[in-house]
């Protein structure tokens, strides 16, 4: 399978103010490609930027909050309009809801699915146009491993997720012989503030965030469809897959759910 070049692609990156996808802008920006950073958190959107101008890249530094469709939106604009093309659009921004089934109230569910998937929904769709009619493009969605077997107390967070790989699965066959390739990352724990306040289990011991983008890097060189991250995950999801109650019952053995601290 050809390689897609990354030199002088320009590259969308939402939630890239810290973790994955400051560890993704990284990444992209050593590749040679010109990034667009976008986050509601302007202080540390500039401060990378200012790391990456020093290592002799190129950025663009949009303040967005993706839950409101219009900035999400305006991220794609603003790109057309300062570099005049989209190459690559990494859906990054989350935030992690948690919660008992029996405790969730519907406003957790909506503030979930505000971030988890209409945040990812509003620039891909918005970008997705230029990239059909130049028939060339690849949408990176980020989801979690929750999106391939939900754990007790992600409730919140499992149904975005779910919705936004579903959402990829359908989106990616519906483009192929487009030129636009979609590629749907399922990472496991992520050394991240997102789950600085769980312990968890030995068994999904955090990777790094570094890992996860290099590994987002390599799936669009080379057009994958899908990354589970680390390699461990595939085989709680082949068990899952054989049998549901062996999977339920590996996640209550390890304690997958972790523990707050």
């Amino acid at each position: 399978m050809n390689q897609l070049p990354l030199s002088g692609r320009v590259v969308i990156i939402t939630g890239a103010s810290s973790g994955i996808g400051h560890a993704t802008a990284l990444a992209f920006a050593e590749a040679g490609a010109q990034v667009v950073l976008a986050s509601r958190n302007l202080a540390a959107l500039e401060d990378l930027a200012q790391l990456i101008r020093a290592r002799g890249g190129e950025t663009l530094v949009i303040p967005t909050d993706v839950a409101d469709r219009a900035q999400g939106e305006q991220i794609v604009h603003e790109t057309l309009s300062h570099w005049g093309r989209i190459d690559v659009v990494v859906a990054n921004a989350g935030v992690y809801v948690r919660g008992r089934v029996v405790d969730v109230e519907i406003a957790d569910v909506e503030r979930s699915l505000a971030v988890n998937f209409y945040g990812a929904l509003y620039p891909i769709l918005a970008a997705l146009p230029h990239m059909i009619e130049k028939h060339s493009g690849h949408l990176v969605l980020v989801t979690s491993m929750d999106a391939k077997k939900g754990i007790p107390l992600d409730a919140p967070y499992v149904a975005a997720k779910f919705a936004l790989s579903g959402f990829g699965e359908v989106m990616r066959q519906e483009l192929h012989g487009t030129g636009v390739s979609v590629t749907t990352v399922f990472p496991g724990r992520v050394a991240t503030p997102m789950i600085e306040k769980i312990k968890v289990p030995w068994i999904s011991a955090p990777i790094s965030a570094e890992s996860v983008a290099r590994a987002i890097v390599q799936s669009v060189h080379r057009r994958q469809p899908e990354i589970i991250i680390p390699p461990l995950g595939r085989l709680l999801i082949y068990l899952n897959t054989l049998s549901p109650r062996l999977g339920d019952w590996l996640v209550r053995v390890f304690r997958l759910q972790g523990e707050v601290i």
